[in-house]
């Protein structure tokens, strides 16, 4: 499947004044930038621009300062960053509609580089105001979308600016969609998709198209928990989502239709690591359960057994336990095409002995898979914005086939859902 919509390569751009939408809403830590996966993603479509003399006004987002100018979120430090990737001067706006865009705008020569302020300083901007658009779009002639990350968006710089510009897509927001898109619909198979995370409402289109599409579907994070609730399993004080059992029901009943018609696998952690509370110094055990699900569940591993075990009033689980971890592990030697969404335990909690938190181990051993480290290695797509920033943390974006550099638009698109931002641009 290829990417249906206009490109870069599809229009006459040479000398022309060329408005890309970029999404460098990076991470930063004391006004320095901790991760510029997002920035070296955007440098393709930026470098041919500039090969075609184009002059290469960028807007972008970063963070969340509630439509209002706050120093903490200016993209400046973006600006440095990326003139040094580039190694190309890279001016900066203070604004990015208004005199100092325009004045900026207005004073550059062929193959020069503008970012513009965050478009979030303004309301306008996520109430998809045609002024504000229309603004923006002043700026240039041709308009380019190349931030991923807000696709799914209907905002003033991904819906309504193409009302006013002709608008095409950068390579890769192409790429992206024709990754995901092709991973999802036409896959070298077994294809295996490990979901992790907090709410199954979240994910719920997710899950069940791939519980329709895939040959092995593993469940992992606070999700897991509220499916092993709905099976009866008392999960102590555990994050779940009471409104979301259900829904847990209702997908395991598609699950276990499914298995009846063909070669499929749903598996639920049969194991657990728990601990009264969030803190690398609380004590830790394993719970197993495996006697629970595999009675509820056909198809399932047969372990050897195993008393059955049961999370204490003051306990939490935190994270698939080794066994899960291992089975999900093995399964992912066995496949051809692997997409993981969701990390499986609580990965945010650091480490005094290391960059592995105490409650990343399940998780860890899916990456250890992915890599290749047991043997064989699947092609992997990873998204979700929880994932890909446990990913971003760990160094190992470059270690993947495929890093999505959008959260939500990735977890949209797996799920077949159509992206204002995309369904607004031209068609071929």
């Amino acid at each position: 499947m290829s990417f249906n919509k206009k490109t870069v390569k599809d229009i006459e751009l040479k000398g022309k004044t060329v408005l890309v939408r970029a999404d460098y809403n990076v991470p930063l830590l004391d006004g320095k930038i901790t991760d510029d996966y997002r920035i070296k993603k955007s440098l393709p479509t930026v470098k041919y621009l500039l090969e075609q003399h184009c002059k290469v006004i960028i807007c972008s987002h970063l963070g969340r300062p509630d439509g209002q100018p706050n120093p903490e979120f200016s993209l400046f430090p973006v600006a440095k960053r990326l003139q040094q990737l580039l190694d190309h001067q890279v001016e900066f706006a203070s604004d990015c509609v208004g005199p100092a865009a325009e004045k900026a705008a207005s004073s550059m020569k062929a193959a020069q580089v503008l970012l513009l302020e965050n478009l979030r300083f303004h309301p306008e901007e996520e109430a998809d105001d045609d002024g504000f658009a229309k603004k923006l779009a002043a700026l240039a002639e041709v308009f380019v979308q190349d931030g991923f990350g807000v696709v799914h968006r209907k905002h003033a710089s991904t819906d309504a600016i193409t009302y006013h510009l002709p608008s095409v897509a950068g390579f890769l927001l192409e790429t992206e969609v024709d990754t995901i898109t092709n991973a999802m619909e036409k896959p070298k198979r077994p294809l295996a998709a490990v979901i992790g995370g907090a709410k199954i409402a979240d994910k719920l289109e997710l899950i069940e198209k791939f519980i329709a599409k895939a040959d092995f579907v593993a469940v992992g994070g606070a999700m897991a928990n509220t499916f092993l609730a709905s099976e009866g399993i008392d999960v102590a004080e555990s994050l779940i989502d009471k409104a979301d059992l259900t829904l847990a029901k209702h997908i395991r009943e598609l699950a276990e239709q499914e298995t009846k018609k063909r070669d499929f696998v749903f598996y639920l952690p049969q194991d657990a690591v728990v601990a009264s509370r969030i803190d690398e110094k609380a004590p830790t055990r394993i719970v197993d359960f495996s006697a629970h699900v595999i009675a509820a569940i056909e198809n399932y591993p047969k372990r050897p057994p195993a008393a059955s075990g049961q999370v204490h009033a003051h306990e939490k689980i935190l994270d698939i336990g080794p066994f899960s971890a291992s089975f999900i592990a093995g399964a992912l030697q066995l496949v051809e095409t692997a997409i993981w969404n969701g990390t499986l335990g609580v990965t945010e909690t650091e480490s005094l002995r290391g960059p592995i938190g105490p409650y990343a181990h399940g998780t860890e051993t899916v990456i250890e898979a992915l890599l290749g480290e047991f043997g064989h290695r699947p092609f992997s797509v990873i998204g979700g914005g929880d994932t890909v920033g446990y990913i971003e943390e760990r160094k190992l974006v470059e270690s993947f086939n495929h890093v999505s550099t959008g959260g939500g638009a990735s977890l949209e698109l797996m799920a077949g859902k159509k992206l204002p931002g995309i369904e607004a641009l031209e068609n071929k």
